[in-house]
């Protein structure tokens, strides 16, 4: 990885990695309720930085809590199943683009 004095780095693999700090500050919360997320398995940190879609994730579960007034693991349960169904509604997806199968 290749560190410097920034709020991101880039990973090996290409990706650009932020510091818990700079997703406190885009998702405007405090640096303690992001490594609670961690603490807790809500988001998941590449080493000590965090992934775009994991601040993205906090953000969303920002706005379930605040706008909805969900728990923290309801929002974190609703995000996840939303996931999944993107995931099946993508596996549907390949799967009726396939050519239908002779008997």
């Amino acid at each position: 990885m290749t560190f410097n004095r920034s709020t991101a780095v880039v990973s090996p693999e290409g990706d650009r990695l932020y510091t818990f700090e700079y997703a406190a500050s885009m998702t405007e919360t405090s640096i303690a309720v992001v490594q609670v997320y961690v603490q807790l398995g809500v988001i998941e940190p590449t080493g000590s930085m965090l992934h775009s879609r994991e601040i993205a994730r906090i953000a969303q579960i920002q706005r379930l809590r605040q706008d909805l007034g969900v728990n923290l693991v309801g929002a974190a349960i609703v995000l996840d199943l939303a996931q999944e169904v993107a995931q099946l509604r993508a596996q549907l997806e390949v799967y009726r683009s396939q050519p239908p199968n002779p008997r």
